[in-house]
Parts: C-alpha cells; sequence; structure tokens
C-alpha cells in the first residue's frame, strides 16, 4: 500500500469513527414532542451569530442583535424588517424600556446605547465600561439601565438623563447577565466566577451571594410575580431560587452541555432554556465541518417550574442557542442562534 492511499485510509477511517461518535452522543438526548408549541416562523437577514432576541412589551415585534453589528426590529407576523440599527462593532445584549419607546443595547466596544424605536435615532451613548459590555437591562419602573461586563462591575445609569449613578463591584470575572427584580429595587447579576450577586438598587449594596453553579452562570431572570429567580450557566443546570430567603429550591436540566439563557413564562408556570446543540465532541466537529443541517441537536427546552421536568425540546436551530424569549402574553417565544436566524414559536392555547 502507498503512503498517499495509506494516508487517505487512515483519514476516512478517522471520519468514520468520529462520524459514528457523533450520531451516538445526539441520541442520548432526551427528545420530546408533546406539542405545547409549534413553530411559526424563521428569522433570516443577519450575517453573523446572534447573542440576544427580545419581545417588545406590546409582543408585535422582536428586536435580535449579534456580531455583525446590527439590530434588526421584526414584526412578529411575517418577519419582516420593520427598521435596522447600525452599531460600529457587534451587538452583545439589548433591552426594551418598559413601554417600549426605546431600546437600549450593549457592544463589544465597551459601549451602552439608548435608541429610541419609532425612528431609530441614537439619543445617547453611555460610556463608562472599560471593555466589552454583555449584558444590558431596564427596570420595571424605566429609571434605570443596568449593564454589566468584561471589567467585572455592574453599572447602574439614570435612564432619562444617561449619566452614571452607581458602579457596583464584587465580582471577579466576566458580568454576563443581569436582571431587576419586578417591584425594581433589586438586581440580580451573573458571572464567570460562578456566583450570583443580589445588589440593593438605591443604594448598591450587595445584599447577597448566591453560591451552587459549579461553572459560569451566563443568564439570571426574576419571575413576574418577583417570588424566584432562576439562573443557568455552562454546568448545564438550571437552579431556582427563593427571592425571600435566597434558599435553592431545586436544581434541574444536565441534558445539555451548556445553557446561555433561561426565562419564566409571564404565568410563571414555564421556564424556557437555551444552549448548546451537542456535547464537546460534536462542537469540535463543527468547528471543523460546519453546523449540520441533517443532524440537528436540541437547543431549546421548555421546562415545568414546579418539579423542573421537561415538557417539549426544539431542535430547529443547527447551532446554540444564546438567547430565548417569552412574548409577554405568553402565547409566544423566540430563539436566537449561532446559525445567524431568530425561531418563532407559538404555544399551544389552553
Amino acid at each position: 500500500m502507498g503512503k498517499r492511499t495509506l494516508v487517505v485510509t487512515t483519514t476516512l477511517l478517522l471520519l468514520l469513527t468520529l462520524t459514528v461518535l457523533y450520531f451516538q452522543v445526539r441520541k442520548k438526548t432526551v427528545v420530546i414532542d408533546s406539542g405545547i408549541a409549534r413553530h411559526h416562523l424563521t428569522f433570516t437577514g443577519h450575517a453573523e451569530r446572534l447573542f440576544e432576541v427580545q419581545f417588545s412589551p406590546d409582543g408585535e415585534t422582536l428586536a435580535s442583535g449579534g456580531i455583525d453589528g446590527g439590530v434588526k426590529i421584526w414584526r412578529k407576523s411575517d418577519g419582516q424588517v420593520v427598521r435596522t440599527l447600525a452599531h460600529p462593532m457587534g451587538v452583545t445584549a439589548l433591552a426594551f424600556s418598559p413601554d417600549g419607546t426605546y431600546l437600549a443595547t450593549a457592544s463589544y466596544d465597551s459601549q451602552v446605547r439608548l435608541w429610541r424605536v419609532a425612528d431609530g435615532t441614537l439619543l445617547k451613548t453611555l460610556s463608562g465600561h472599560a471593555n466589552t459590555v454583555w449584558a444590558v437591562a431596564f427596570s420595571p419602573d424605566g429609571k434605570t439601565i443596568a449593564s454589566g461586563g468584561e471589567d467585572k462591575t455592574v453599572k447602574l445609569w439614570d435612564a432619562n438623563q444617561g449619566n452614571l449613578r452607581q458602579t457596583l463591584e464584587g465580582h471577579s470575572l466576566n458580568i454576563w447577565s443581569v436582571a431587576f427584580s419586578p417591584d425594581s429595587s433589586k438586581l440580580a447579576s451573573g458571572s464567570f466566577d460562578e456566583k450570583i450577586n443580589i445588589w440593593n438598587v438605591n443604594d448598591g449594596k450587595l445584599i447577597r451571594t448566591l453560591d451552587g453553579h459549579t461553572q459560569a452562570v451566563l443568564s439570571v431572570v426574576f419571575s413576574k410575580d418577583g417570588r424566584y429567580l432562576a439562573s443557568c450557566g455552562d454546568d448545564s443546570t438550571i437552579k431556582l431560587w427563593n427571592t425571600g430567603d435566597w434558599t435553592l429550591v431545586r436544581s434541574f436540566g444536565g441534558d445539555s452541555e451548556h445553557m446561555y439563557s433561561v426565562t419564566f413564562s409571564p404565568d410563571g408556570r414555564r421556564i424556557l432554556s437555551g444552549g448548546r446543540d451537542s456535547n464537546t465532541l460534536g462542537e469540535l466537529w463543527q468547528n471543523f465541518f460546519g453546523a449540520s443541517e441533517v443532524n440537528k441537536g436540541v437547543t431549546v427546552r421548555l421546562w415545568n417550574s414546579t418539579d423542573g421536568s421537561l415538557l417539549q425540546t426544539f431542535s430547529h436551530h443547527s447551532n446554540d442557542v444564546y438567547s430565548v424569549a417569552f412574548s409577554p402574553d405568553g402565547a409566544w417565544f423566540a430563539s436566537a442562534s449561532e446559525d445567524k436566524t431568530v425561531g418563532v414559536w407559538q404555544l399551544k392555547t389552553e
């Protein structure tokens, strides 16, 4: 056997082995099609991976942003782009104001920007972070914008004037997620340091640090009634915390390599999560050969928040999902993916 033939044969055998292993790993993922939600539309138009998607407060439009630096505002009904907000660098996070008038965006260029949704006018640029801003949120009362990022700080901004009110220090690594309590009095921040910090918004003091995750915390969110905080991260678990005494109520998940995003349904009965579509071997395969349109993995999961049981799984995307969001009325949800698309689902009427 010639040297060239040996190399080709060895390569083919290696690829065959990796393929078999890859498909075997995918088969281990729990797949449930309960019919609770059905796919509505896929929005295409972004050129790079997406980091976030959010519904507007009236539920009629969605905003998405990612590495291509463009925030697109889509009409939910037909997926048409209503407006595009251009950024000089990639967009990492975004949030609507409670009344839907404004949109706050965070970027790789260390800036937080405030836009008027109606005409796409850039109203203010909030400067203060030293590096990439990974998280941004509006308080429910509309008075405060919170941001967090690579400089390990959370910053609280006056939403009307745009001035910096507080800088909160306490994390030792990147801050990936921030979320206000429904009464706007508290702020939760999740970090690569595996901790969740709970802050008093009025005076900026640290109320509590929640330990429990064994890897980076990538998403935190309060239930609409304020009774619970949900978190998820690289340890592939969702943790539910009681906000009365900050005790851990339950931990569930574990069926995916990483979970990037978690959110409550408006009624609090369900939890939606987004994450990796495969394990480490699958990710390595995708890095070399690209995402698979044939053997798509589970990227979105719908859970029962009461007992942590898995209700339905979704394999629509061909790559990881970094963000999931419920519509304000709870009848729809959306996902933003590394495959450059936004997926929209409609939930069955009960």
